[in-house]
């Protein structure tokens, strides 16, 4: 039994037979059954719809939708036969997820899941949280708390809040902050930096802190990735409310980062630091030592440095957001001897080949996410380069990292080819992991909005209708982690759970808040409703973009200050005027799209 994935091109009513096309081009017959079962695409806490009685209404040319079924080989070729048929939409080119509410929705739905899962019907205690949660959101019994999961969590409600306006998970954003800030925090005054503990075990009332990476690739070490992702949540939540502390934290950990991972003659920033001496030289990182990778080098940009410009429009963080772009596009591709990108580096730059599990292989999600990001910083500072290589990682990527038949992408494989291949080899398995499909949507969407193409508006239309039918718990709620080619969810070991050391709230919150905002605002052109609540010592021009959008795509069209129409403000440049006052405002941001279709 396998997924097919594709459009209709034909429908025999009387033999009960349509064919499908898939992305690759190729065409399979698909014979219906009697027990067949069919169903429209279904968002997180909405009903199954059934389909069967109205297939042939359905299956009309050109409609896309998944079939599972079975393939039998029978004379010279075989019979597939249906068993599941979910529909993308009601009509030909109609697509569930591209309503203006479905990834609002879904973002209060996966919410609410984290809200029960951590907390319950209790009031919001941090204390509680457990950075392991299985599949229907009960707690493990370790009681390690992590630093960078407790700010995907933050990140998560944070943004929540921002599209739905409901003061409880921003509550939950909030005291998360200050939990990290009060627990996981180390203020250097010396070296006048901040620095943040890879997490705290609870035992009791007694707490032990874990300054250096507790995990195999990164053990005894400061890795950058940690301390990045420490800022995600808290950096989200600042966009929000202009806590002034939040900005004195980050400022503080980006003079950690410019002062001991910056590689300044060399450019880039080292992967890891040794905890005495703050040092990326020092012989005790083994492996790690004078390192550099995507995640030291790009990760700054999604994570937190483009939300503190958003928030700020401060130089200091465009000039650094630049500087790291240039860092991409001079040193990550490999033209000459891979489609994908160079992940790993020595000092000066030459490749790191045999590092640890990824050798010299490719996370697929990374090289979309670098088409994502540089589209990005390209509406704020224009470069031919980054359009380029944005635009060149998506044309390539689909044929070496996607799955043409059934849809969806892979996780790593092969960058390179042994003599005799055509196709790059699984680092270990075909599954498919939630974050990956995540940086598809993401980066098709953006380069449909940004410089057209109906082959990147398909691909973002492909990717996200795979990760609506497949990846839904539909069940439990939340997202399964990882998925077989097929779709079916994989649940075994902690790719089981909807918590753990890699997944949180993150990534798909963050996927329900920018795709609303590039659906809305670059492709079908709807408005957007934001919200903040600064508090009375934010600073007093609050700056509303929903992210690094092209110059006119976009304009403020009305504000609301608790509840009442408030007229000061700029259109252009999507800033309001706050008032002086005591107490926390409640904003209301309705954004208008100048444009359509790129």
């Amino acid at each position: 039994m396998d997924t097919i994935a594709g459009h209709v091109t034909t429908y025999d009513e009387s033999r009960g037979v349509f064919e499908l096309r898939t992305s690759a081009g190729d065409t399979y017959a698909v014979h219906l059954t009697p027990d067949c079962s069919a169903e429209m695409l279904r968002n997180l806490d909405e009903p199954y719809v059934d389909a069967c009685t109205h297939l042939p209404q359905l299956l009309t040319e050109g409609r896309h939708l998944f079939v599972y079924g079975t393939f039998y080989p029978e004379g010279d070729g075989y019979t597939y036969e249906a068993k599941r048929i979910v529909f993308n939409g009601r009509a030909v080119g109609e697509f569930s997820f591209e309503n203006r509410t479905w990834w609002t929705n879904q973002l209060d739905s996966l919410a609410g899941f984290y809200r029960r899962a951590q907390f319950g019907d209790e009031p919001v205690d941090y204390r509680e949280y457990r950075t392991n949660i299985r599949l229907g959101g009960e707690k493990s019994d370790s009681h390690v708390q992590e630093t960078d999961t407790i700010s995907r969590m933050v990140y998560g409600m944070a943004s929540a809040y921002m599209l739905t306006g409901r003061d409880e998970y921003l509550e939950i954003a909030e005291r998360g902050t200050q939990y990290l800030r009060d627990h996981m925090r180390f203020v250097d005054s010396d070296n006048d930096i901040v620095y943040w503990y890879h997490g705290v075990k609870i035992d009791g009332d007694y707490e032990k802190k874990l300054f250096t990476s507790e995990f195999d690739d990164d053990y005894d070490a400061i890795p950058m990735y940690e301390q990045i992702y420490a800022l995600a949540g808290p950096t989200q939540t600042f966009r929000i409310t202009g806590d002034r502390r939040i900005a004195s934290d980050i400022d503080h950990t980006m003079r950690l980062f410019e002062n001991h991972f910056r590689d300044v003659e060399g450019g880039g920033y080292f992967s890891h630091i040794d905890p005495v001496l703050l040092s990326p030289d020092h012989e005790s990182l083994g492996a790690n030592r004078s390192r550099k990778n995507w995640n030291s080098v790009g990760d700054h940009a999604p994570a937190y440095l483009i939300n503190a410009y958003l928030a700020t429009g401060e130089e200091k963080y465009r000039e650094m957001l630049e500087r790291t772009f240039d860092t991409i596009v001079k040193y990550f591709p490999d033209d000459e001897h891979s489609p994908f990108v160079n992940e790993r580096f020595f000092k000066d730059w030459s490749h790191d080949l045999e590092h640890s599990w990824q050798g010299d292989r490719a996370v697929v999600g990374h090289n979309l996410k670098i088409a994502w990001n540089l589209m990005r910083m390209n509406s704020v500072t224009p470069k031919d380069e980054y359009r380029e290589l944005a635009e060149k990682i998506a044309k390539v990527m689909p044929a070496v990292g996607s799955d043409q038949q059934r849809g969806g992408w892979y996780d790593v494989v092969d960058r390179t080819l042994k003599p005799g291949q055509e196709w790059h080899r699984f680092a270990w398995h075909d599954r498919k992991a939630w974050w990956q499909q995540e940086q598809a949507i993401l980066a098709y969407l953006i380069l449909s909005g940004t410089v057209g193409g109906e082959d990147n508006l398909a691909e973002a239309r492909q990717a996200a209708a795979f990760y609506n039918a497949f990846f839904l718990d539909h069940d439990e709620g939340g997202v399964y982690f990882n998925v077989l080619a097929s779709g079916l969810p994989y649940l075994l070991g902690t790719e089981r759970l909807k918590g753990s050391h890699s997944m949180s709230m993150y990534h798909s919150a963050e996927l329900c808040y920018l795709a609303t905002t590039y659906t809305s605002l670059l492709i079908s052109g709807q408005p957007l409703d934001l919200y903040f609540k600064p508090r009375p010592d934010a600073h007093r021009v609050l700056r509303v973009a929903p992210d690094m959008l092209p110059a006119g795509s976009f304009r403020l069209e009305k504000v609301e200050i608790d509840g009442k129409p408030y007229e000061v403000f700029d259109a252009q440049n999507a800033t309001v005027e706050l008032p002086v006052t005591t107490e926390s405002l409640s904003v209301k941001v309705t954004l208008v799209p100048t444009r359509k279709e790129g």
